[in-house]
């Protein structure tokens, strides 16, 4: 696989860490989530989606990803997770730049905004689901 090289912004391309230490970056369009989810993204092989969003207002839903384990740092703002885990809920603060949260493997989070939030997550994407928040 021939190496990308340009620029290019993590909220409008994806970055994919392959395990054999590929770094593949994907456009994110109108299809990109449906493509994930479908598997046209397959020949990339396991891996690690890099992608950085702007919150301004909680989630509206509660996500997982059994593949692994999600980094999540907090570039500016803050941000309150919170996560089910076995012990029951946890929430976790993130108000200072380069803090960072591990979330566990399989645990469903979701995220509240205390201050418009810039956030950087490295998500082992396989397999995500999402549930309405309610």
């Amino acid at each position: 696989m021939k190496t990308a090289i340009g620029q290019f912004n993590t909220v409008e391309t994806y970055l994919h860490l392959g395990p054999d230490g590929t770094a593949v970056p994907l456009e994110v369009n109108e299809s990109f989530w449906q493509d994930l989810t479908s598997g046209a993204f397959a020949h990339l092989g396991p891996g690690r989606l890099v992608s950085t969003y702007d919150f301004g207002e909680d989630w509206a839903s509660w996500e997982q990803h059994p593949a692994g384990e999600e980094v999540v740092v907090l570039i500016s703002g803050a941000i309150q997770f919170v996560l089910e885990v076995d012990d029951g809920e946890r929430k976790v603060e993130l108000d200072q730049p380069g803090q960072f949260l591990i979330v566990p493997r399989g645990a469903w989070h979701t995220a509240n905004i205390a201050r418009l939030a810039k956030v950087l997550f490295i998500t082992p994407g396989e397999g995500t689901r999402h549930r309405p928040r309610v």
